[in-house]
């Protein structure tokens, strides 16, 4: 898992990363010359890394939020890492976050009034989705947010409980995914019938009669 986000006009030019789960009070901070090393301290697994004046170490730094390193500038990270004093290399994350999926089977939660426990078919993989959308439905076509996604307002997907149950991420709504025009109300975006399950959702067409 790689996520990585670029945020200059707010933090200036420090490029972030994220490779794993842990709170506040599950990790430190590792400072050598321009990078901050992220690990737990349970196991001290690195969690993250924070590369400062990026653009003296990676090319072709662009965006404003989530960006996708390909392989030379995630290369170019590690010397960076080395350069620093670190031996942690990364791995390039090519593996789409936001998927069609196909909602197989839905049933109610046992401890709620309104959250239902669903199997999801990606395609290479089924997950199971705790979900509260009044409109989800079997047989549906839904974007689905897998563990290691960053939402539009940048919230992390991690895998998780809801009321005791397992979740490993989230089918979503227009709003959630920051789509142009989207419905305020609460209910998740249901796709056309034609979609293809598990290829990655395409956040350029138009939705807007789906809503």
């Amino acid at each position: 898992m790689l996520i990585s986000s670029y945020n200059p006009t707010a933090l200036g030019d420090v490029l972030m990363m994220i490779t794993g789960q842990a709170t506040n009070a599950e990790q430190e901070v590792e400072l050598k010359g321009d990078v901050a090393r992220i690990y737990r301290t349970s196991d001290q697994q690195l969690v993250g890394v924070n590369l400062l004046n990026a653009n003296n170490y990676v090319d072709n730094l662009t965006g404003n939020g989530q960006i996708f390193l390909d392989d030379q500038q995630v290369e170019q990270v590690n010397q960076a890492l080395k350069t620093n004093g670190f031996s942690d290399r990364l791995q390039a994350d090519h593996e789409p976050k936001f998927v069609v999926g196909l909602v197989e089977t839905l049933v109610a939660h046992p401890d709620s009034d309104h959250l239902h426990i669903a199997q999801v078919d990606l395609g290479q993989e089924k997950l199971q989705i705790v979900c509260g959308a009044p409109n989800v439905g079997v047989g549906q076509k839904v974007v689905v947010a897998k563990v290691g996604a960053m939402m539009p307002d940048g919230k992390l997907i991690w895998p998780g409980k809801l009321r005791g149950v397992e979740s490993f991420g989230m089918i979503c709504s227009a709003r959630e995914l920051g789509l142009s025009g989207a419905p305020q109300r609460h209910g998740i975006l249901v796709l056309d019938a034609t979609s293809e399950v598990g290829v990655a959702f395409d956040f350029d067409q138009d939705y807007s009669r789906n809503y």
